[in-house]
This record gives C-alpha cells, structure tokens and sequence, in this order.
C-alpha cells in the first residue's frame, strides 16, 4: 500500500458514522501511512491470537480476568515503562511486533480482542492516562491496559484524577470519568501522541502526516490543519503552511491571526 492509497482509505473511513468506524482497521492504515514498506498481516495475527485465547479463557473465567490473562499473561502485552516517549509505543504495527506501547495503543489492542468475543469494552474518557470501560454484572469495571489489564478500583480513580488537576468534586465524579468515547476520538487519542512525540523529537515531517491523519479521521474539526501548518512551516514548506490554514478557516475555525501573518512576511 502506498501512502496516497493510505490517504485515501483513512479518508473514506473519516466520512463514516461512528457506527460503521472500525477501529482496528483505521489503526492500521495509520500505521501504514506513517511508513508504507510494512506487512500488517503480522498485527493481524496477533490480535486474532489474542482473541482465541480470550475466548478459550471465558469459558471459565469472569471476563475481566480473562481479559487481563489472555492479554497480558499469555501475550505479554504491558506498558513501555523504561521507553515510554519512543514513538514505536504510538505506531499499532511496532506494538504488535514489540507487545509494549503507550496506555491507548494497548487499549486499541484490548478493544479489537474484546469485541471479536462478545465483551462490552469501550474507552473511557479519563484525564491523562487512557482507560477502558468493561461493563460487567456488577457493573462498569476500570481497566488499565497499561499495567497489565488490572481493574482499578474507585478510589485508585479519583486519587489519579486529582493527580490529573481535576478539582475534588469533578474527580470524584466516577461515572463522567468513565464516561464512554467513541472510536474515533480513541483513534485521535492516539495520533495526537504520535504528534506531541515526533514534534518534540524535530521530526516535523512525521508531525505533519499525523496532524493529516486527524483531519482525514474527523473532516469536520479545523484544528487538525493548524497543526499542519505548524509541521510544514517548521519544514520551509510556506505555501504548504499557508494552504493548510486556508483549509482550517474553509471549515469555519479561526486561524492562528499572528502565524499566518507572519507566514506572509515570510513569503513576501
């Protein structure tokens, strides 16, 4: 696959209700538009792995020990604790080869399984660190897929939404902090990781391809092409840059006034 075709199918994933929005395979054409030399169908039989072995575990285990087991136990999926801003943790490819990576791209990893046996699993709208939301029989359990699947109990819950700076009264407010997001804001969870890391590393081109990524994922938001602009300024690409923030006001945002002037000056 090649990056244009990349674009061009995350493109017509954008334009699908949330409903039709299949997460596992929008993960994978980001990784496959960040570098297009690589083979998916390895990924692929690792979460198909995951899977068969979650639902062999289901047969006799409650669901969020199955989870945690088949995951982390059987596969060794865990958090990247000693490397945590390498960008391979964010890429969904590099995570299935390496079985570590950032707290969203192991939730990406967990869902896929889940859903291939049946389990309600959702991402949870948590400040800071990503979590999923297992419904079970006695109801909605926290799950941490970046410290090996373990359900984290509610007051673990509000002592980390403090840590986030929520005040008391909003961290103590347990079903908004476990309030479901969709797959698609998981998705951009992701990239915006991918963004924040590479343009910290100076890689401002794998900056601009991410910030691409978030506009194809959601073609109603504006900011996407802000960040654009600032990936391909940083690059000397200014008439890249400038038409970028002419595709953020197009969707009705209001463009950074001072850079775009300033970008002007440049290209005068």
């Amino acid at each position: 696959m090649t990056r244009g075709e990349a674009e061009t199918a995350l493109e017509a994933l954008g334009r699908r209700s949330e409903a039709e929005f299949v997460l596992w395979d929008a993960a994978l054409l980001c990784a496959q538009h960040d570098d297009p030399a690589r083979d998916c169908a390895g990924a692929r039989a690792v979460v198909a792995e995951a899977a068969d072995r979650l639902s062999r575990r289901l047969e006799r285990q409650p669901c969020d020990e199955a989870l945690a087991d088949a995951l982390c136990g059987d596969l060794d999926f865990t958090g990247d604790v000693l490397n945590y801003d390498d960008l391979a943790n964010a890429d969904m490819i590099s995570v299935c080869q390496r079985r570590k990576g950032l707290p969203v791209a192991l939730g990406v990893v967990f869902l896929t399984a889940a859903r291939a046996c049946g389990l309600d699993l959702q991402g949870a709208d948590f400040p800071a660190h990503f979590l999923l939301r297992l419904e079970h029989e006695e109801g909605p359990l926290a799950v941490d897929p970046f410290a090996g699947g373990r359900v984290v109990m509610p007051s673990e819950l509000v002592r980390r939404a403090l840590h986030a700076g929520l005040t008391p009264g909003a961290a103590d407010d347990l079903e908004t902090l476990m309030n479901p997001i969709p797959d698609r804001r998981v998705l951009i969870r992701l990239q915006n990781n991918v963004y924040a890391r590479a343009w910290h590393a100076g890689d401002y081109a794998r900056a601009e391809r991410t910030a691409i990524r978030r506009a194809l994922l959601d073609p109603a938001d504006h900011r996407p092409w802000i960040d654009v602009a600032a990936a391909r300024e940083a690059q000397g690409a200014l008439n890249g840059a400038m038409d970028a923030f002419s595709r953020a006001a197009e969707l009705g945002g209001a463009p950074a006034g001072p850079a775009r002037h300033r970008l002007r000056l440049k290209l005068n």
